[in-house]
């Protein structure tokens, strides 16, 4: 009996991109990478996915919205259990573009995507997939906790 599960070199079993694009859809918080002045930065972010897109909720004015509009950015966002060392991280890399088109802002306005830090966050923010990457490691193909 063969195993259709693909692993990396590490033991870990990749994810195809549609069932990481599934598994985003089942955690509400992730991380954006962008460029701050010729630097990487990290940002945890509230999320949603919505028509194959990453749509993030930030104020107008932030450093985000600023650094993050046109620009080539990366997204991660992951479910780990630390008792079973089970779990998956999946990382998506795509251009992001402040959404404005009246009928897609519409759209993103009726999600159901929380604003948790203080102040106006009316600010929509989309990622489109590039290049999608996942990994999974089971509570078996864990090693003994360190």
């Amino acid at each position: 009996m063969t195993s259709d599960v693909v692993r990396d070199s590490g033991g870990l079993e990749v994810l195809g991109a549609q069932e990481c694009l599934r598994l985003l859809e089942t955690v509400p918080v992730g991380r954006i990478v962008f460029t701050d002045r010729a630097l990487p930065a990290v940002q945890p972010v509230n999320f949603a996915v919505s028509g194959g897109d990453i749509i993030i909720r930030t104020a107008p004015g932030s450093k985000l919205a600023a650094a993050a509009r046109d620009a080539v950015v990366a997204f991660e966002a992951d479910d780990l259990d630390p008792v079973s060392g089970s779990g998956w991280s999946v990382v998506v890399t795509g251009q992001a573009r402040v959404v404005a088109e009246a009928g897609e802002l519409a759209r993103v306005r009726a999600l159901a995507l929380r604003v948790w830090a203080p102040g106006a966050r009316d600010h929509f923010l989309a990622i489109t997939p590039e290049l999608v990457s996942g990994r999974r490691i089971s509570a078996s193909a864990g090693g003994s906790p360190a």
